[in-house]
């Protein structure tokens, strides 16, 4: 791969740094960006200090949201040299397992598959993994108000959900990153080497790492 995919995907659990990658990605690269928007989410507080009684709307809002941000993606590719996003559509059932009831999850689960959109297939999706216990020190030094009441167990299962969605993953090229010992925004240096494994992929699935 000699130059930049030019639809490139950055995912991860909370506290990962997918956002600010894809931000500074986009920026280098002279992309489009397309970013989710939890601060639009008007339940998203609710479900924080009450996950059981808020967690299948505000599970709903973020579907509607992403089927928009896909329709945006089409428009996207058409205008722009190429996009960056923080988010795959085809993820979005795995918060949704994690955090609904069992009869919730059926009615999200028959939901998504009748208005979830095809979303065309990344040309590189960097997976961001980072331990519970540095993405709960993340989460805190951003200070958020309704993530305060983010747990290291929560934290941990959802890292285990995402490595679960990724070991069988095959729909586009994957490149594994370990985030722990890695600082893509206040380090020139680790994002230079990212752009250079990057540019340089040549197997459907590579792994970075420092430290």
């Amino acid at each position: 791969m000699s130059a930049p995919p030019r639809y490139l995907v950055v995912e991860g659990p909370i506290g990962a740094g997918k956002t600010s990658l894809a931000s500074k990605l986009g920026e280098r690269l002279g992309y489009d960006t397309l970013l989710e928007a939890p601060g639009a989410n008007p339940f998203l507080p609710g479900f924080y200090q009450d996950p059981a009684r808020h967690a299948l709307s505000a599970q709903l809002f973020f579907l509607l949201q992403r089927i928009e941000q896909v329709a945006q993606l089409g428009r996207a590719r058409a205008a722009h040299p190429g996009t960056v996003a923080d988010f795959m559509i085809d993820k979005d059932p795995l918060f949704a397992q994690l955090n609904l009831s069992s009869a919730e999850w059926d009615l999200y689960r028959t939901l998504f598959r009748r208005v979830a959109p095809q979303a065309p297939p990344p040309d590189l999706v960097v997976y961001l993994q980072a331990s519970p216990a540095v993405a709960l020190e993340r989460v805190r030094r951003r200070r958020v108000d309704y993530e305060r009441g983010l747990s290291l167990d929560y934290l941990s299962r959802l890292a285990d959900a995402y490595a679960r969605f990724f070991h069988d993953y095959a729909a586009a090229p994957l490149l594994i990153v370990n985030s722990d010992h890695l600082n893509f925004v206040d380090r020139d240096s680790d994002f230079e080497l990212l752009l250079q494994r990057i540019r340089g992929l040549k197997g459907p699935r590579e792994y970075f790492s420092l430290g």
